[in-house]
């Protein structure tokens, strides 16, 4: 799957998953559009060091600490970005989750089948 398609599969999971959750609002596509930008930017540079970080926890936890961490991330992105606002940290939560399922439907339906 292509760049651009991957950028336009995860906004539209934004709004799909911003439908589901009242706690959070997004103001419009374009809004959606940068929240993709930011939370794939910051998935590949801060993700990654907060994970490794939080890696006790996160054993110890067996991996749902992980949860926690995109909560974080999406308050992050709710406070540098206007037009997506999130309520609090359970929403944050909720959001994450629920946003991971959309985007991985959405992305089954849109890409492409192999053929063998």
């Amino acid at each position: 799957m292509g760049l651009l398609l991957k950028w336009l599969v995860m906004a539209a999971s934004i709004i799909i998953a911003a439908y589901f959750i009242p706690g959070v609002r997004v103001g419009s596509f374009f809004s959606a559009l940068w929240v993709a930008l930011f939370l794939g930017v910051v998935n590949i540079l801060v993700r990654p060091v907060l994970i490794l970080i939080t890696l006790p926890i996160n054993i110890l936890t067996l991996g749902l600490f992980t949860f926690v961490i995109n909560a974080v991330l999406i308050l992050l992105a709710s406070s540098v970005i206007k037009g997506f606002e999130v309520a609090g940290f359970w929403w944050a939560l909720l959001y994450s989750i629920v946003l991971s399922l959309i985007n991985y439907i959405v992305s089954l339906i849109v890409q492409p089948k192999d053929r063998v």
